[in-house]
């Protein structure tokens, strides 16, 4: 890797997003970074030292790959965040800017001959999996076809594949976590997940009645401070290949009934699919009942390579994960960049307005 006599220079492809917000953080306080490019759709207003910010839309064609390869030259390091979740009703628009997004950043790559990327991959990239034994990188990702945040991730799984063949002499970095927490990304995460009929102040311990539990239902988080701490590892030490990462406990029913002081409810899944699914055709929430399909069937992930290889390890718990989302959700809590702001302008008639999943 080279790096010039004051550190490495890196950009950061979605800079403004729950993770991107917490890795140029990190990277500013790192001795080893000398200079930090945020790029994203929206840029913010927020100062950050070492810092600068620069517009880009991965959605823009010839236009895009033109900025990125320019914005991507003399880089010693490009991480790749940038990621739309919604609008889940208008699947071509999340194509085109997560896949072919994606492989319009990477002929940028290849043509400012950048020495190393390091991607943001998912859990939702790999196949159906264990839920009693925990599975390593080497675990077959090509996701669950009728998500299409899993079917995007495990397309760019593939783009990465071709790409590391094509550039032998590239640093590749595939980052694969489970779900992601902040506090301050809970007003985001409630936009493109839950909707707005989700009231804040109602998302606490002793106002949950019952948890349902579903087969199937056991997953992973972490905070997001610790998906950043394990970038910035990557963005700084000579590690090649996957990495998965999450924290312990796995997530399940007992766990999250023990969170709310609420009773587990046994369901069959067909009871709980149907009623998402209604409440998605009634528009009532911007999740696809297909994410919950992929959700019961995602592998539990062993870590163990991030611990040897990185160096790394999580300094906050699943259940630490979990509350910081409820508090944020309690609270409303944002930061100040364009995605992760504490409302929108018009506050939650905008979610309504917008077709509730229609629009990013």
């Amino acid at each position: 890797m080279s790096m010039d006599k004051d550190g490495l220079r890196v950009v950061v492809v979605g800079a403004t997003g729950n993770v991107g917000s917490h890795l140029v953080r990190a990277l500013a306080g790192d001795p080893a970074v000398a200079s930090v490019l945020g790029l994203a759709r929206r840029v913010p207003d927020w100062p950050v030292e070492k810092t600068t910010w620069a517009p880009v839309d991965l959605r823009d064609g010839d236009a895009a790959r033109a900025e990125l390869t320019d914005h991507f030259r003399d880089a010693d390091v490009v991480v790749h965040l940038a990621w739309m979740i919604q609008p889940a009703r208008d699947p071509l628009t999340t194509w085109r800017a997560n896949a072919l997004g994606t492989a319009r950043l990477l002929d940028a790559v290849a043509a400012a001959r950048v020495p190393a990327l390091v991607v943001a991959s998912s859990v939702g990239a790999y196949s159906p999996g264990p839920k009693d034994e925990a599975v390593d990188e080497s675990w077959p990702t090509h996701g669950w076809p009728d998500a299409p945040y899993s079917r995007e991730k495990a397309y760019v799984e593939r783009l990465l594949d071709a790409f590391e063949y094509e550039r032998p002499d590239t640093r590749v970095v595939r980052m694969r976590p489970g779900f992601l927490f902040a506090r301050e990304a809970a007003a985001e995460q409630r936009r493109l997940f839950l909707g707005p009929l989700v009231l804040g102040p109602l998302v606490r311990p002793h106002l949950t009645p019952v948890v349902p539990d579903v087969p199937g239902l056991r997953f992973q988080v972490l905070r997001t401070s610790d998906a950043a701490e394990a970038y910035r590892l990557a963005v700084t030490r000579p590690v090649h290949g996957a990495f998965n990462l999450a924290a312990d406990p796995v997530v399940d029913a007992a766990l999250l009934a023990r969170l709310f002081d609420a009773r587990v409810l046994r369901l069959p899944r067909a009871v709980l699919r149907t009623a998402l699914a209604t409440a998605w055709r009634a528009r009532l929430t911007p999740a696809q009942p297909q994410l919950f399909d992929a959700l019961l069937r995602l592998p539990v992930m062993d870590c163990t390579r991030a611990a040897e290889e990185l160096g790394w390890t999580p300094r906050f718990t699943a259940e630490d994960a979990l509350l910081d989302l409820v508090d944020g959700l309690r609270h409303g809590t944002g930061a100040p960049t364009p995605p992760l702001r504490p409302r929108l302008r018009h506050g939650r008639f905008s979610e309504f307005a917008t077709g509730v999943g229609r629009r990013p």
